[in-house]
């Protein structure tokens, strides 16, 4: 199938923007087809380990740590494993954090069937999963705008989502079965034969990985550059700090829900499934009406609108008395959810070029699961102080509180830049490339005095393009014996990393470049040089 493997194989104008266009193409079809799976997986094993450990304590903080747990590892390991998926081939490493997941879930299940599973055992292992799940997410993300045109993005993000959610739906209905008809440790060894499978499925898909001509990047070279670019991005900045508000205080609800649960009239598993279930079904019904929405508000009022409605629901849980209240609540934190998540993916997709795409998405999802290991570790201690009624109740109000201060003081998320690759710099030669050795760029401008100020300030954003594209470190020079005569200075860590920035040059640079040389009035273009810093022995 190699015409469906290239990226956005059908022209954009072609392609179908409903909400279920990309199943349409084979590849993000059995890709997605897969996630779900994995999802599924997910979520058996997030509802076994939640109830087995409800059956061994009854502590709000034990139980609360299991989320910890689970969403920890991307926090710590998020950023590495997504410079990992962008600077090797994604087909394969995709494949091995897949064995990686099935491994743990075998390792799981044989320490339930033999009966030496302990509190801090199960969070221990369920930790090691969560480390799959850190190297698992970010290659993924990075993947899924190469099956599909950019126009359908947003509709395979929705996917992904209804993915999610339709998994939150299955995974605690067959958990929920298995656990009140057979044990729980027949949800961890289903869990395992499913994600095995799973693995060989994705050794189907066929990618052809283009190595860089100028070599891998090196992992800790990768890593800077990718904190360089979310760091020098505004946008990016903006949707970070949105998504760990939203996490860290909606996911209270989830952490505690084990004990929801059992507190409403007649609870247990059935009760904890169906709650999962609601939650699950309401995301899904609002991802399909999605592309409606989009077209109705801007990204910040769905932002907004579902903080407050996830809050609302929340606070309505903290009272449920019974399933009949409790369920419809579920279902409209579940709209709340997809809303808002889907809303700020959106936005983390269209700031990134696909060169530092899984770097960026890996942070996006460490904003996350950050914010809710934290999240799920402070309601469950204040919850354990107090009430799960109380510490439901603070997250919620607190939660939309914040999020209206975070909406008027962080930066408008309107503003988008041309991502499209560029190749309009042309890449210097050198006779003798140098081997070792920063590389000191100097680019000399001749300005109006007079219009100095605006000068700088149109330098502030070349400041931010060059640190985005990986430089380590720019500065302006002006010469004090010259009006006018202004140096602009970049650092890379090496002639190779100097070649890789213009690999990684977008449209929306070179629209920078040509309003940096409307300032320049010398008769001659803006003189450029290149030096390597030596290192000498000192005698």
């Amino acid at each position: 199938m190699p015409e469906e493997m290239s990226r956005a194989a059908a022209a954009p104008e072609a392609a179908d923007l409903s909400a279920w266009g990309p199943i349409k193409r084979p590849v993000f079809r059995m890709l997605w087809s897969t996630w779900l799976v994995a999802n599924i997986c997910m979520w058996m094993n997030d509802v076994a380990a939640a109830w087995m450990m409800t059956s061994m304590t009854t502590s709000p903080i034990w139980v609360a740590l299991v989320q910890s747990a689970s969403t920890l590892p991307v926090f710590l390991l998020g950023l590495p494993s997504g410079a990992l998926a962008d600077i090797l081939d994604r087909r394969r490493y995709f494949i091995m954090t897949q064995f990686w997941v099935a491994g743990v879930a075998t390792i799981l299940s044989i320490a339930v069937i033999s009966g030496v599973m302990t509190p801090a055992l199960l969070l221990a292992l369920t930790f090691a999963n969560g480390v799959g799940l850190a190297m698992r997410w970010p290659v993924f993300s990075a993947i899924v705008p190469e099956l599909v045109p950019r126009v359908q993005l947003p509709a395979a993000l929705a996917l992904n989502g209804v993915s999610m959610n339709a998994s939150r739906i299955v995974g605690p209905l067959v958990a929920g079965a298995l656990i009140a008809g057979a044990g729980t440790e027949y949800v961890f060894v289903l869990n395992a034969v499913l994600s095995v499978i799973s693995g060989f499925v994705i050794m189907r898909w066929r990618r052809d990985h283009a190595p860089s001509p100028l070599g891998r990047e090196r992992l800790v070279s990768a890593m800077r550059v990718g904190l360089q670019f979310v760091g020098q991005s505004a946008r990016l900045r903006a949707v970070l700090l949105r998504i760990a508000i939203f996490f860290f205080h909606s996911t209270a609800l989830l952490a505690l829900l084990p004990l929801v649960a059992r507190g409403l009239h007649g609870g247990d598993a059935g009760t904890f499934t169906l709650l999962l279930a609601s939650m699950g079904a309401g995301a899904i019904v609002a991802a399909l009406n999605l592309p409606r929405l989009r077209q109705m508000m801007p990204r910040d009022v769905l932002v907004m609108r579902s903080t407050l409605l996830q809050s609302v629901s929340m606070a309505v849980m903290a009272f449920a008395p019974n399933a009949w209240v409790a369920v419809p609540a579920m279902a409209l934190n579940g709209m709340a959810w997809i809303t808002c998540a889907n809303s700020l993916s959106v936005s983390a997709q269209l700031a990134l070029p696909d060169w530092v795409r899984a770097r960026g998405m890996s942070m996006y999802q460490m904003a996350i699961m950050g914010a809710s290991a934290a999240g799920a570790a402070l309601w469950g201690q204040v919850s354990t102080w107090s009430s799960v009624s109380t510490g439901l109740l603070v997250a919620a109000a607190s939660g939309t509180a914040v999020m209206l201060l975070a909406q008027y003081w962080v930066s408008d998320l309107s503003i988008e830049e041309d991502m499209t690759p560029s190749r309009h710099f042309k890449v210097p030669v050198a006779e003798e490339p140098p081997g070792v050795g920063n590389v000191v760029v100097t680019i000399e401008y001749q300005i109006d005095p007079a219009r100095a100020d605006d000068f700088r300030a149109l330098m502030q954003e070349s400041r931010r393009s060059r640190l985005r594209q990986g430089a380590l470190e720019w500065e302006l020079l002006r010469d004090v014996n010259k009006p006018g005569r202004f140096v602009e200075q970049i650092v890379d860590e090496s002639w190779t990393e100097h070649l890789r920035r213009f690999d990684r040059v977008m449209a929306s640079d070179v629209v920078l470049r040509e309003r940096k040389l409307a300032f320049h009035i010398g008769d001659e273009p803006p003189l450029v040089t290149r030096c390597v810093v030596e290192s000498l022995v000192r005698t």
